[in-house]
């Protein structure tokens, strides 16, 4: 069974003077990439497909050291985009967040619409699954559009009920073959749990 990974980006050095994009991992960020190595779904993956996003690239060069492996960049895999705004502070971006996902044909404050951003993530993600070879893949990524890309694979409504929980570093699993989500999100750094 070839199992798709989308794993989204640990915590992150926030800093209100770089633009978000640039954020690079927190060390707690980095510890919890680096105890995602011990977890055994790690092993089989042969294949890892990153947004460009630092954040995301350093939780990838984590991962693709470990396992030996070069990784492939897909600047379209990066977040919703929220340039308009860039940084929020927590509450506010909780907020225009929570509008994102209940307004999906809208542009919030400026934000990519959600719609577009679904379209954007699953169309990356399709043209990967285009290539595979029957390995396990590891897409490391973001919780907004992972957010929409489960939605999507799972075929549910764009809402805010299967986002990641807060701080990220959560991964899921979808059966490439079967084409059906395995489980939705769990933390990277903890004992993987199948639903089906």
């Amino acid at each position: 069974m070839p199992v798709l990974y989308y794993v989204t980006h640990p915590q992150v050095q926030v800093d209100a003077n770089i633009p978000v994009p640039d954020w690079g991992l927190s060390d707690i960020g980095r510890a919890r990439a680096i105890a995602m190595l011990d977890q055994p779904w790690v092993g089989p993956i042969l294949r890892i497909v990153s947004s460009a996003e630092r954040k995301a690239v350093e939780t990838a060069e984590i991962l693709a050291t470990h396992l030996r492996l070069a990784i492939e960049v897909r600047a379209r895999m990066h977040e919703n985009d929220r340039s308009a705004t860039g940084f929020l502070p927590p509450p506010e971006f909780e907020a225009v967040a929570h509008q994102f996902f209940a307004n999906p044909h809208k542009s919030i404050r400026g934000w990519e619409r959600a719609i577009d951003a679904q379209h954007r993530i699953v169309s990356e993600v399709e043209a990967v699954l285009g290539t595979a070879d029957g390995d396990d893949i590891a897409v490391i990524g973001h919780g907004g559009v992972g957010t929409l890309l489960l939605l999507s694979l799972s075929g549910r409504e764009i809402s805010r009920e299967a986002d990641q929980p807060a701080g990220g570093g959560n991964y899921f699993a979808y059966d490439i073959r079967a084409r059906h989500v395995v489980h939705e999100w769990q933390p990277i750094d903890a004992p993987e749990r199948r639903d089906g």
